[in-house]
């Protein structure tokens, strides 16, 4: 089945061409479907296409075939059941993420999309919805007999600019045009905010806000969005991340609503790490949503105050929403198609990946300038530092997502005090990103480093910089 899944990826040009056929010709037999009745056909037709299509692509049945959006590759064979691109943890072999044996959907989608149309990046980049769970096991090609051989597109979101009184602290640092710095901190296993409270106050007055994390690395943790609360109580400017992978669309637009209505400002969407590397390998995913679909309706809330199912809101949340990229994993310059998804669904600054690669992150942000996307959104670029060329090296082999060039780990391991070249590492490549067209500022990460990440941000000088550029 995997090997005919990919010849179908090798032969999508060709399919594609059958498929328009077909489409075009479907809708002569619509009379016959009319007078048998909808849901006769559909049952005729439910079998024949279940066959057809799981032998060429190992369909699914979700009810919303894409693949003529999707280079011929099912995304419903994604373990995130992403619809709109790939994750950040596709693995340096292209393989997946949740499952290290099978190559990630969507780089095979990217391989047929280029073979359908080699100058795919030109033309816009369609947003797919959100599967809609009620047509699970149906047939798709009823639709293509009644003239609709297409998904239903979401359209892309507009310009939106909050009122500058009413921006927050990372907003107007944004829009100030000088170089932001964010910082990430994992919330506490803890009942007491003292304990995330104290780990926070080692960055006043050095960054711009504090990312609190939804339970990164499948791990559980205080809720971001408490955590976050407690953040805004205290004088602080969180980024509240929401991930897709544990909430249905209902949980996570409650989040949004309690978040906006506790005072926070800011959230990230992400898709959402597998729960298999966490403290709780047994749990069930939920990947409801993927990110793009999780910021068309965090849009959605903000511009037309309104849910997902178009219900109203009585007042709508105000928030400046980001979201992720990685660079540095396949299908590497192809990313940019998501990315530019992101950006159409509404995501106002982009947080990437851990950069120890500058050559990779100078080849991105060109394409990025290339596209004019830096004009979209704004690039906060990762960076972090970890003890040793070992706890280094074991990150980029365990974490999918994070690539480590051998030349910075050699480096790293012949120094005589390993912790401080890291430190040293991490603070060039900040400054080296501070001269970079289109980078907006840095996200520092290590987990639990407070303190060497605070003094990662003194040494960099960039805050003194700040303070100049705001006199």
């Amino acid at each position: 089945m995997h090997a005919l899944r990919l010849w179908s990826v090798r032969h999508a040009r060709g399919l594609r061409r059958v498929y328009d056929l077909f489409s075009r010709l479907a809708p002569v037999v619509a009379p016959v479907a009319r007078a048998i009745g909808v849901t006769r056909t559909e049952a005729l037709l439910r079998p024949l296409e279940r066959n057809a299509k799981g032998l060429l692509f190992d369909c699914r049945m979700c009810g919303q075939c894409v693949l003529s959006a999707t280079g011929m590759a099912c995304p419903m064979n994604c373990a995130k059941e992403m619809r709109n691109g790939p994750c950040g943890g596709v693995r340096a072999n292209g393989h997946c993420e949740v499952k290290p044996d099978m190559r990630c959907v969507w780089v095979e989608a990217t391989a047929g999309t280029k073979r359908i149309a080699p100058d795919h990046l030109a033309h816009p980049t369609p947003l797919l919805p959100a599967i809609d769970q009620r047509k699970r096991g149906s047939a798709s090609w009823i639709q293509v007999i009644h003239g609709k051989p297409n998904p239903a597109f979401q359209p892309p979101v507009g310009e939106r600019i909050t009122p500058q009184a009413q921006q927050g602290p990372l907003e107007r640092a944004c829009r100030s045009g000088r170089f932001v710095i964010t910082v990430e901190v994992a919330p506490p296993d803890s009942a007491n905010p003292a304990d995330l409270l104290a780990r926070a106050e080692k960055f006043k007055g050095l960054v711009d806000a504090i990312n609190i994390t939804d339970g990164a690395g499948g791990n559980c943790h205080m809720s971001s969005v408490a955590a976050s609360a407690i953040l805004t109580t205290h004088g602080f400017a969180p980024v509240y991340q929401v991930a897709c992978r544990d909430r249905n669309r209902i949980a996570i637009q409650g989040d949004i609503l309690g978040a906006s209505a506790l005072g926070v400002q800011n959230i990230l969407c992400l898709t959402g790490d597998d729960v298999s590397q966490g403290d709780h390998p047994q749990a069930k995913p939920v990947f409801d949503l993927d990110a793009v679909s999780l910021l068309h309706i965090a849009r959605g809330m903000c511009d037309r105050g309104e849910y997902a199912s178009g219900r109203k809101l009585l007042t709508a949340p105000d928030l400046f929403i980001g979201a992720t990229a990685n660079p540095f994993v396949p299908p590497f310059g192809d990313r940019i198609a998501n990315l530019e998804k992101k950006i159409a669904a509404g995501a106002r600054f982009i947080q990437t990946q851990f950069c120890f690669d500058l050559l990779m992150l100078e080849d991105f942000m060109r394409l990025v300038r290339e596209r004019g996307l830096h004009q979209r959104a704004h690039f906060i670029v990762g960076v972090g530092t970890l003890g040793s060329a070992k706890a280094l090296g074991w990150m980029a082999q365990h974490v999918p997502g994070v690539h480590v060039p051998p030349a910075l780990l050699a480096r790293i391991a012949a120094a005589p005090d390993q912790k401080a070249e890291a430190k040293q590492v991490c603070i060039e490549t900040i400054q080296a990103l501070a001269r970079i067209e289109g980078v907006a500022g840095v996200h520092v990460m290590g987990h639990k480093n407070e303190d060497t990440l605070a003094q990662i941000i003194s040494e960099s000088g960039l805050r003194e910089q700040t303070r100049l550029h705001c006199e």
